[in-house]
């Protein structure tokens, strides 16, 4: 997503430990050897000591891993692995020495502590020591494929090399139809060559899995929910039950405006919505079709973008008269990333106001000078932002390119999300140190956006004074609506086919074919050229080369709705629930925070009810904000056919598997 992101391979995944996607996860160092287990050690002594190994064992793996993201070479993506080796030879070691205490007498909280050890990486090793090794190389080599990869055209002098940013910003901003398919199609280029890598790895990791007595890998990542792997896959169906039709009337929508632009021949593939047409690489994110999809020209102008180009035009100004009369050539340039770095920083303090405004604390001065705000002109970097707890102390950090637009300023809240999760549950045990669930770590940054209202947006300067009345209500909806619910089918399908992947009903020469009828089954979204076996289109999004878990960003779509609601509710507000917003309130911030601490302390289902007051995931607040604009969708798209073909292949759910233990 806009955001959304998590670094290495091993990201501690599907289980409370699970930091979050965008959230850098943590993968950590260890002795090569696992240390045996001590003599006569109770099953509470043996987590005190994991628990002690593992805060010590914390700050080198994340040095590893943020070093080979941010100076992508050769030497720190060797560092980098041998760290995730040393860690997944450590954890293993750790997990056979659980197995002795299986049966055993012990404290509920020690019980729960070796059960999430089980589930503390989403790339679950072998045990045979070259394996391993190999593993963590392929990772690492994936990973910096993608944070390297750019698209180049022409020969000699006349060569010219896009990465992804600049591919991006052609499908945010051009409207021509041949430029955005050269810029979608020379991205998915740079995935190409990861198909082999990924097959060996998808071997690999399900053979750890089958040795932690799981039946693949993804029955593993399912099993990190405190309910059971079958439960949560059909949990998720029924969450997606309850918000298609709200999807399908917004697809239907945006297929009529997308025909208007671009003629019926182009504007839809066979009832679907062409990928590289919808302003996002991956189809997640719909806000960049403003122009097109403002349901009422210039009502209630929510236009933060051009706000932010405007502060990092006067910011340039400003360094440019620090310049002098006559500027030089470097004078100039050194003015302009001056003012990059000004207006990334200001974007920053901006989201940090909405946290110390619920009574949260300032960043660290350490997060100020350790972050890596825009893009490095010296290096390659992952630019994928992420979130970054280094070492469990409140050395905390958040990695991003970031550019003076909408859907950066926003992504920075949902960052800030994780790295006050990060500090509120530092008083927790290492092993409770993360998410109750990973959708919860997705969420929490997530919440205050649906807060950013235009009242708010109207208190910080972004906009003007909101306008009134049904039109700019339904502006304002649809704007949040191309950001929320368009994400929510494809918050689905990336987990769906890797699911396939590890439990083998989709084979490594369907790769391709399977990723398609998937997106067409879910997002109704089609490629307008054939895109068979020679290419491997599901490496071009990050998080499957850097095998983050994907399951956690749509049940924080659902989530966030419901901490909203609760949030909504303990700041006294009264009225509808889409114009709430908690910013300044005291009560709501030291609800919210307690929430935090717990950290996975206790089941999910426990803490969701203690800010909500329900135990159970329910996608009914989403419906609720997005009432008005269900209704106006339903009258744009009456007398019109709305939905898609979806091919009949495509599975939604994961074979069953003869049972699992851990």
């Amino acid at each position: 997503m806009k955001q959304r992101h998590l670094l290495l391979a091993l990201a501690v995944g599907a289980s409370a430990i699970s930091l979050s996607a965008c959230k850098k996860e943590p993968a950590e160092p260890v002795t090569t050897a696992a240390p045996a287990a001590a003599k006569g050690e109770t099953a509470d002594e043996f987590i005190a000591r994991v628990n002690d190994e593992y805060r010590k064992f914390y700050p080198e793996i994340n040095s590893a891993q943020w070093l080979s993201s941010t100076y992508i070479n050769d030497d720190s993506q060797m560092l980098a692995a041998k760290a995730n080796e040393r860690y997944l030879t450590q954890l293993n070691g750790w997990i056979e020495q659980a197995r002795k205490f299986e049966g055993q007498k012990m404290s509920p909280d020690t019980a729960r502590a070796i059960q999430l050890l089980k589930l503390m990486t989403a790339m679950p090793a072998p045990k045979d020591p070259a394996k391993l090794a190999e593993l963590t190389q392929i990772a690492t080599k994936m990973e910096g494929m993608y944070g390297s990869g750019s698209y180049c055209t022409g020969e000699g002098a006349a060569k010219q090399c896009r990465q992804l940013g600049e591919l991006e910003d052609v499908l945010r901003s051009s409207r021509d139809y041949d430029k955005q398919l050269d810029a979608w199609q020379g991205w998915h280029t740079i995935a190409q060559p990861m198909r082999k890598d990924y097959t060996r790895f998808a071997e690999l990791v399900n053979e750890g899995a089958k040795e932690m007595g799981f039946a693949d890998t993804g029955e593993m990542w399912r099993s990190g929910y405190d309910m059971t792997p079958v439960e949560i896959a059909a949990e998720t169906d029924r969450l997606w039950g309850q918000v298609k039709p709200l999807y399908e009337q917004l697809h239907c929508y945006t297929r009529t405006k997308l025909e208007a632009q671009y003629g019926n021949d182009k504007g839809q593939v066979n009832g679907l919505l062409p990928a590289h047409l919808l302003g996002n690489m991956w189809q997640q994110d719909w806000g960049n079709l403003w122009d097109m999809l403002e349901p009422y020209k210039g009502v209630g102008n929510l236009d933060i973008t051009s706000a932010l180009e405007k502060e990092y035009q006067a910011d340039y100004a400003r360094e440019l008269a620090k310049a002098g009369a006559a500027p030089s050539t470097e004078k100039l340039f050194a003015a302009e990333r001056a003012a990059q770095l000004d207006v990334a920083k200001q974007m920053t303090e901006r989201a940090q106001d909405f946290y110390t405004s619920l009574g949260m604390p300032k960043l660290p001065e350490s997060y100020w000078s350790k972050t890596q705000f825009i893009k490095p002109l010296d290096r390659d970097v992952v630019c994928h932002a992420s979130a970054w707890d280094m070492n469990m102390a409140g050395d905390v950090r958040t990695k991003m390119c970031i550019k003076p637009n909408e859907e950066d300023f926003t992504t920075i809240y949902h960052e800030l999300g994780h790295i006050y999760y990060d500090l509120a549950y530092n008083k927790q045990p290492p092993l409770f140190q993360g998410g109750a669930n990973d959708g919860f770590h997705e969420a929490i940054g997530d919440t205050m956006v649906l807060a950013m209202t235009p009242k708010y947006l109207n208190s910080i300067g972004m906009v003007g004074t909101p306008q009134q009345g049904n039109e700019a209500l339904i502006n304002s909806q649809m704007r949040m609506a191309l950001a929320k619910v368009s994400f929510l089918p494809f918050g689905l399908m990336i987990d769906r086919w890797r699911w396939g992947v590890f439990d083998g009903s989709i084979k490594p020469d369907h790769y391709n074919q399977a990723w398609w009828e998937l997106k067409a089954k879910y997002q109704g979204v089609g490629p307008a050229t054939p895109r068979g076996e020679d290419f491997f289109d599901p490496g071009a999004k990050y998080h499957v080369p850097g095998n983050t878990p994907y399951t956690r960003y749509f049940l924080s779509h659902i989530l966030q709705f419901q901490f909203y609601k609760g949030l909504c509710d303990a700041s006294g507000y009264k009225g509808p629930l889409y114009d709430c917003t908690f910013y300044g309130n005291k009560v709501a911030g030291q609800k919210f925070w307690a929430m935090l601490e717990k950290g996975s302390s206790q089941p999910w289902q426990a803490t969701l009810k203690e800010l909500t007051g329900s135990d159970k995931a329910d996608a009914g607040a989403v419906l609720e904000y997005f009432g008005p604009l269900q209704t106006w969708l339903k009258q744009q798209n009456e007398g019109k056919t709305c939905g898609w073909p979806a091919p009949a292949a495509a599975s939604a759910a994961p074979k069953p598997s003869a049972g699992q233990q851990g």
